[in-house]
């Protein structure tokens, strides 16, 4: 049972990111990409939160105390938030279809996706991965997850506004629009 309960929320991330691999493919061309410099801006942190996150012991041991009690309570309230995270996000993938891609890009024949996940916040996949990442956080309990969660969060604000800009650019007026009326990360707050 112990390894049961060990292995479902890393089961959840495996099967996340066995659809992540096999979606990309039959993305569409790209046309336009950010350089290495501004990808490294969102890599690093993004890096450095996973270091932190999988690795015990790498921050020392007062940061591997506990900020949450051990509870079967908690443990099931992680695994349901972390399974709606991560399926969101993999709806709001699966929605862009092949406008998606792993680094900020224009695509040749770019649409400006305003439906399905995107009618309810502009970047749909960030934020079923920021649940999911407050999920796992919550479900390791230890306050080097809850340091992680803060690189996690860094990266995908310095990526949100890189691909804000992107999209601004690419779609102008209809995108301004867009930016009025939908949410970027969290439903109905502006």
């Amino acid at each position: 049972m112990r390894t049961f309960y060990l292995g479902i929320i890393p089961a959840l991330w495996l099967i996340w990111l066995i659809y992540w691999i096999g979606a990309a493919i039959g993305a569409k061309e790209t046309q336009r990409e950010e350089d290495l410099r501004s990808r490294l801006t969102h890599h690093v942190p993004l890096i450095l939160g996973g270091i932190l996150l999988g690795w015990p012991g790498i921050a020392g041991m007062q940061l591997e105390r506990r900020f949450v009690p051990l509870s079967l309570t908690w443990f099931w309230c992680t695994v349901s938030i972390i399974a709606i995270g991560l399926g969101f996000s993999i709806a709001a993938r699966a929605w862009l279809g092949g406008n998606w891609s792993g680094s900020v890009t224009i695509k040749k024949g770019h649409e400006l996706i305003r439906s399905g996940p995107y009618a309810l916040v502009r970047h749909p996949i960030y934020t079923g991965l920021l649940l999911a990442l407050i999920g796992t956080a919550i479900a390791i309990g230890r306050w080097r997850a809850l340091i992680a969660l803060v690189f996690f969060i860094l990266a995908i604000a310095r990526k949100i506004t890189i691909e804000e800009r992107f999209m601004s650019e690419q779609f102008n007026d209809a995108y301004a629009r867009y930016r009025e009326q939908v949410a970027a990360l969290v439903p109905f707050v502006l």
